[in-house]
């Protein structure tokens, strides 16, 4: 993977949350200066590193390492220290059966569809 798409990649994701590279250090717990080395390129992050950062903004290490240019999560971590109603929410659903998350999944979508509605 050219380390380059992964720094060009890290900068994006975080210009997009519109944070600048000392928030995006302290969210990582990371020191400024060992984040900035990933951002410039001058250091190549290992995978689990690639895992967090993708975490914390939000996208996905396919886009970070260039292997999709589909900004979006292709997972979420819910924490029960803090999102405990959420956290409750999924645990729930992960060991319900298919019908109570298919009756969750359609209230979503009919509270989605009024919000939108009522946007116009």
């Amino acid at each position: 993977m050219p380390d380059n798409i992964i720094s060009e990649r890290i900068k994006i994701a975080r210009e997009s949350l519109g944070i600048t590279m000392a928030e995006a250090s302290r969210r990582l717990n990371l020191s400024k200066i060992g984040y900035c080395r990933y951002e410039y390129g001058e250091r190549t992050p290992s995978i689990q590193t690639l895992d967090v950062i993708a975490q914390c903004f939000g996208t996905s290490v396919a886009y970070l390492t260039g292997e999709t240019d589909d900004m979006s999560p292709d997972s979420l971590v819910v924490s029960k220290q803090d999102n405990p109603a959420l956290f409750e929410l999924v645990n729930l659903c992960n060991n319900e059966n298919p019908e109570m998350i298919n009756r969750l999944l359609k209230y979503y979508t009919g509270i989605t569809k009024k919000q939108i509605d009522n946007q116009k």
